[in-house]
């Protein structure tokens, strides 16, 4: 791809449970599938089979890829859908591996407004302005729309953070601000230095990244080198100033409420969505999560009780 859109990802030609589970999830959502995408912590840490793999599965159409029926008006109400799915299979280093992937259903027209302004809530844009790769695209057509779409998310985050960030600054302390704005528009247990993490561990993609962006950015932002760094300025209008910080408010709440609906709507898409709620609780927090059994019997009448009692604790996360 041109610009800086992708990184070089999983392999299905290398990992046959990869493409096992590629082509499953295509048969289950009736060759709607145009590309599929992976970005997160296993694609960091270079290892698929290390807890969930997070993919999204780029469909032409809620209709085309479900019928009609609960799952499409769901998927359409409240993108996106998130299943769980897993694949056992000959891993590339020649053992038998099972590989878990956190799957989320989005159309066409929806990602596409999801990673420009269109979108005021940063769920898609905040989340592909970060190194994602390319699994799958169905032929030269939809490759050329992700080379539209991905550097998109990364214009729109930065365009929305630059004039609630300070107006000089590395260029990694920009990504990292920016990140952090939309971490805080959910509710997540990470540390909160992750975003430090991501941009420390992607410095030349985001250096790359941010010179292919910066003309089209807006509020004086300029690039300069100095002292062997890259650095930026920038000169938001007062203006701009107050709208961007009130906007950030909104997201945070609004944000945290989508978070919460989305994590309702997964206990229903999900196999085993409460054990998977624990799971990851567990593994991003370090604490035991116990899932009481009044909860696992009426979750709708009794989840907002245990939801609560998580986020008093300081536990909690996006779905």
């Amino acid at each position: 791809m041109s610009g800086y859109a992708a990184v070089d990802g999983p392999d299905p030609a290398r990992e046959p449970a990869l493409a096992a589970l590629l082509t499953a999830l295509q048969e289950r959502h009736r060759g709607a599938i145009r590309a599929t995408l992976a970005y997160g912590s296993c694609l960091r840490g270079g290892d698929i089979y290390d807890g969930l793999l997070d993919i999204y599965l780029i469909c032409d159409s809620y209709r085309a890829a479900y019928g009609t029926g609960l799952l499409a008006a769901a998927n359409r109400l409240l993108p996106p859908n998130v299943f769980y799915a897993e694949q056992s299979g000959p891993a590339a280093d020649g053992g038998e591996r099972t590989l878990r992937a956190k799957v989320s259903v989005i159309s066409l027209h929806d990602f596409r407004r999801g990673c420009s302004r269109a979108w005021f809530q940063s769920y898609i844009w905040g989340r592909f302005a970060q190194p994602t790769a390319v699994v799958y695209a169905r032929d030269a057509a939809a490759m050329a729309e992700l080379d539209t779409m991905l550097p998109e998310a990364a214009r729109t985050l930065l365009h929305r953070a630059i004039p609630a960030l300070p107006r000089a600054g590395t260029v990694e302390a920009l990504w990292e601000g920016a990140l952090g704005l939309s971490y805080a528009t959910e509710l997540r247990t990470e540390r909160g230095d992750r975003q430090v993490e991501l941009v420390g561990a992607n410095r030349d993609f985001y250096a790359a990244l941010t010179r292919h962006l910066a003309a089209g950015l807006g509020h004086g932002f300029a690039l300069h080198e100095a002292d062997g760094e890259l650095r930026y300025t920038s000169a938001p209008s007062p203006g701009a100033v107050r709208r961007a910080r009130l906007a950030w408010a909104l997201r945070r709440v609004q944000g945290k409420l989508l978070s919460v609906l989305r994590l309702v709507k997964g206990l229903f898409t999900f196999e085993g969505g409460l054990d998977y709620i624990a799971w990851k609780l567990e593994r991003h927090s370090g604490e035991k999560i116990v899932i009481p059994d009044k909860v696992r019997r009426r979750p709708l009448i009794h989840l907002w009780g245990f939801f609560w009692g998580l986020y008093r604790r300081g536990i909690f996360l996006d779905a």
